[in-house]
């Protein structure tokens, strides 16, 4: 079973921790690495992108390992620890294509932190 968000807030350093992994996450280098994805993504991940689309840890590695490198701008990140475990991150994508508004929430298991859940709705 995995760990659950329960506990005091964390600290700065988690907050600080988990916004560099977010951006990690929205590099070319990052997105085509399979083995890092899979140590960033939790077994239970999900994701709703911008598209409505629903992807889980499985279908988003598959996706991200054919899709072509594109530049992802990371605007105006912010953190806020839920609890001592978990970490919910804001914040505002801008590719050549898209502007969308996302939201990823990261848990803290005895390896680190793992990305649970994230959506992205479109801005106009």
């Amino acid at each position: 079973m995995p760990p659950t968000c329960a506990g005091r807030p964390g600290s700065d350093d988690d907050l600080s921790t988990v916004l560099e992994l977010e951006r990690e996450l929205q590099t070319p280098e990052c997105r085509r690495d399979r083995e890092r994805l899979a140590r960033l993504l939790a077994d239970d991940f999900i994701e709703i992108g911008a598209s409505a689309t629903v992807w889980d840890k499985s279908s988003i590695l598959d996706m991200l390992g054919n899709e072509e490198p594109v530049e992802i701008e990371v605007i105006e990140p912010i953190g806020r620890a839920v609890d001592v475990n978990c970490v919910l991150v804001q914040w505002i994508s801008r590719t050549p294509e898209m502007r969308a508004r996302r939201t990823s929430l990261w848990r803290r298991t005895n390896t680190g932190w793992e990305l649970v859940h994230h959506q992205g709705t479109p801005l106009a």
